[in-house]
C-alpha cells in the first residue's frame, strides 16, 4: 500500500496540498457544451484535447493534485450511448491517461527551471456517487430507494474501480457521496479488490451543513471509513464554502485521517431562470483568506468544486504558500 504517497506530497507542500477546481466549469469556459447525461465525461468521446488543456490550466494555477474527468463516466452511461463495454472501459482508462500525460508534460517543462514554485502533481481517479449516474436528484438527498442495497452499490462501482486502478493513477477519489451506505460499499470494495493505492472519500452536506444529505451524521458516515487502512483521507466536497469552517474541526474530532475540503463557489443554480446566481458570501478573493483558516483548523488538502476555476486555485495556492504555518 502506497499510503505514504499522499502524506509525502502534503509534507513537501508545507503541510497542506492543493487539489484542482471545477472541471465542468472550466470545460464550459472553453465553449464546450456538456448538456448531456454524461456531463463533462462526454468530452472523453467528443473532445479529449480540452480535458488535457483544463488539466494543464489547473497545474499552471498551482494544483498539486489533478482529479480525472471520470466523475460521471460510468460503464452503463457509456453503453447507453451505444458503446460496447470494452469501449467504455477504454474511455475510463483514457480519463486517467489524459491526466497523467498533462501532469508529466507540465512537470517536464518546469522541473529544470530554477526557483519554480511547483511540485510534481499526483493524479486522482474520480469515482462519482451512484446518484450522479441516476441523475434523479438522489445525489442531493442521499435516498436511493428501498431496492438499492450494499451489494448493488458494490456491483455498480466494482468494474469502474478495477479499470481506473488498472490505468495507473496515484490515488482514487470517491466524490460527492450523500450517505453512509455508499461509503461502506466502497470501503468494502477497496478491501475485496485489494487496492494498493490510497483513496479519499468525500461527502456532500445537508442544507444546514451539519450532516450528510441523507440526514446521517458525519460521525455515522465515518465509522466504517475509520476502520479502513485503504482510505487515506476523508472530507467534504461541493458543499457551500461557508460550511467548511465549522466542518473541518468537526471532522478533525471524528478521524485521524487526512482532512480534505473542496467546496463549490457558493453560487446557487436557479432552476426557474436557468442561471447561476452569485454567491452572497464568497468570491474568488475570499477563498485565499479562508483557505489559510481551513488549513489552520486542520485541513491538509484544499481545492474547489463546481463553479471554481483555475483563478480560484491560484488564489488558494498563493495564499497557502505566502501564509505558511
Amino acid at each position: 500500500m502506497k499510503a505514504s504517497l499522499l502524506q509525502d506530497l502534503i509534507a513537501s507542500c508545507g503541510g497542506c496540498a492543493v487539489t484542482d477546481g471545477g472541471f465542468a466549469t472550466q470545460i464550459e469556459a472553453h465553449g464546450v457544451s456538456i448538456n448531456d447525461p454524461l456531463w463533462s465525461a462526454i468530452c472523453l468521446i467528443k473532445d479529449p484535447n480540452v480535458i488535457k488543456q483544463v488539466h494543464l490550466e489547473y497545474l499552471e494555477a498551482g494544483a498539486n493534485i489533478l482529479v480525472t474527468s471520470s466523475y460521471q463516466a460510468t460503464l452503463p452511461g457509456f453503453m447507453s450511448k451505444g458503446l460496447s463495454l470494452a469501449e467504455g472501459e477504454k474511455l475510463l482508462e483514457k480519463s486517467v491517461k489524459l491526466a497523467i500525460e498533462a501532469r508529466d508534460s507540465f512537470w517536464d517543462s518546469v522541473e529544470r527551471k530554477p526557483g519554480h514554485k511547483y511540485r510534481r502533481a499526483l493524479v486522482a481517479a474520480s469515482i462519482g456517487c451512484y446518484g450522479a449516474f441516476l441523475a434523479d436528484g438522489s445525489e442531493y438527498s442521499g435516498y436511493y430507494g428501498p431496492n438499492v442495497t450494499l451489494e448493488k452499490l458494490k456491483d455498480f462501482h466494482r468494474r469502474r474501480l478495477q479499470v481506473l486502478v488498472g490505468a495507473g493513477p496515484d490515488l482514487i477519489a470517491f466524490e460527492s457521496f450523500p450517505n453512509k451506505l455508499e461509503a461502506q460499499a466502497c470501503v468494502e470494495l477497496l478491501e475485496e479488490e485489494n487496492v494498493q493505492i490510497p483513496s479519499w472519500i468525500c461527502f456532500t452536506s445537508s442544507i444546514d451543513g451539519n450532516n450528510a444529505p441523507s440526514g446521517e451524521s458525519f460521525e455515522e458516515c465515518l465509522q466504517c471509513i475509520n476502520k479502513s487502512n485503504k482510505v487515506a483521507a476523508v472530507g467534504i466536497n461541493c458543499a457551500p464554502p461557508h460550511f467548511v469552517e465549522s466542518l473541518v474541526p468537526k471532522l478533525r474530532q471524528l478521524t485521524n485521517k487526512v482532512i480534505i475540503v473542496y467546496p463549490n463557489s457558493g453560487e446557487k443554480w436557479d432552476g426557474k431562470i436557468k442561471r447561476w446566481m452569485p454567491s452572497q458570501c464568497f468570491d474568488d478573493n475570499d477563498f485565499g483568506s479562508h483557505a489559510t483558516r481551513w488549513r489552520d483548523l486542520g485541513a491538509q488538502i484544499i481545492g474547489g468544486c463546481c463553479r471554481t476555476t483555475p483563478f480560484t486555485i491560484q488564489i488558494v495556492s498563493n495564499a497557502l504558500r505566502e501564509n505558511k504555518i
